[in-house]
């Protein structure tokens, strides 16, 4: 009887045993379902990046470098097109649009020429982020948010670092006509400085923008100041002053490069606004994924600053190391 009964006890606990590996089977089999269903990858994201820059820019190699790495970063397919042509850019946008990208990142340095377009892709649910230039028409088409600096408070900040060195005669150098950002730029400055002229130049043809800068410092001799709103221009009116023979006259600049930073420490730029291209490609990418991701949006109706800053000769060397990275 004890033999049986041992039995019996042995038999029912094997049969506890066998449900409860049944049961724990069952439960690993629907865990890693679960999990390969949560694991598997989603759509693979596809952003679309359209400058009003002309290839070869270096500030614009940088955003290209920030956006690049953004999407490397984050697993997001990014692409970048661009042209200084505001009907070719337009172009650009439209394609993109066509393409149904899943974000759409502008600037507008002309506006009025992409506002069909942009609220074009708008209307087709894709969300746009505008960047660098054009944060005044930002929101009025729709656009998520802007990430740049105030180029109007921008040139005010350079106006008064020029004013505080006791310029007088400021002349400020526009290489791109129609861009609205440049012109902030330089009604700022005015503001601080009480009185500045307007130069045209083309950004295409930096050595007759040498000859224009160089002649006008030739012709007027009063001028003690050039306040240039692109690093490429910045290199030509130091070439321009030398050409000159103005070796006193300040110069100062928007936007950096080597070249730019090598200036600085020689003393023959004052200072350079930065206003960190390198974010204004990275972080775009990062918002429209977040937006994707959970519908959040960044700024709260306010743009996203990234400049600006001043680099000098007390900060020079800082930033030269980024430079040569690629990543200022």
């Amino acid at each position: 009887m004890r033999a049986l009964a041992a039995l019996a006890v042995f038999s029912m606990g094997a049969m506890a045993l066998a449900g409860c590996n049944k049961d724990k089977g069952n439960a690993t089999a629907t865990a890693t379902a679960a999990t390969s269903e949560t694991a598997k990858p989603t759509k693979e994201l596809t952003f679309a990046l359209v400058s009003h820059a002309n290839a070869g820019d270096k500030y614009w190699d940088v955003v290209k470098t920030g956006e690049e790495q953004a999407g490397k970063d984050l697993g997001i397919k990014v692409t970048y097109q661009g042209s200084g042509n505001p009907q070719k850019q337009a172009q650009l946008i439209d394609v993109a649009v066509s393409q149904k990208v899943d974000g759409l990142i502008v600037s507008m340095a002309n506006p009025e020429a992409l506002k069909p377009s942009i609220q074009a892709a708008v209307q087709a649910g894709i969300p746009v982020i505008t960047i660098d230039s054009g944060v005044e028409k930002s929101a009025e088409y729709g656009a998520l948010t802007h990430i740049g600096q105030m180029e109007k408070i921008a040139g005010q900040a350079a106006g008064e670092r020029l004013a505080k060195k006791g310029l007088k005669r400021v002349i400020c150098v526009i290489h791109e006509a129609g861009n609205v950002g440049l012109e902030e730029r330089c009604a700022g400055a005015k503001q601080s400085l009480g009185k500045l002229e307007h130069l045209q130049v083309s950004i295409s043809d930096l050595t007759a923008a040498t000859a224009t800068i160089a002649a006008k410092l030739q012709a007027d001799t009063t001028i003690d100041g050039v306040l240039t709103l692109n690093n490429a221009v910045a290199t030509a009116a130091v070439n321009a002053a030398e050409r000159a023979n103005r070796p006193t006259v300040t110069l100062a600049t928007f936007d950096i490069d080597a070249n730019v930073l090598s200036s600085i420490s020689a003393g023959k730029i004052f200072f350079a606004i930065d206003q960190q291209p390198f974010l204004q490609g990275y972080l775009p990418v990062s918002f429209l994924k977040l937006y994707k991701l959970n519908g959040t949006t960044v700024g709260g109706g306010q743009p996203v600053l990234t400049g600006p800053g001043f680099i000098d000769k007390a900060n020079v060397e800082q930033v030269q190391k980024f430079v040569q990275q690629g990543m200022r």
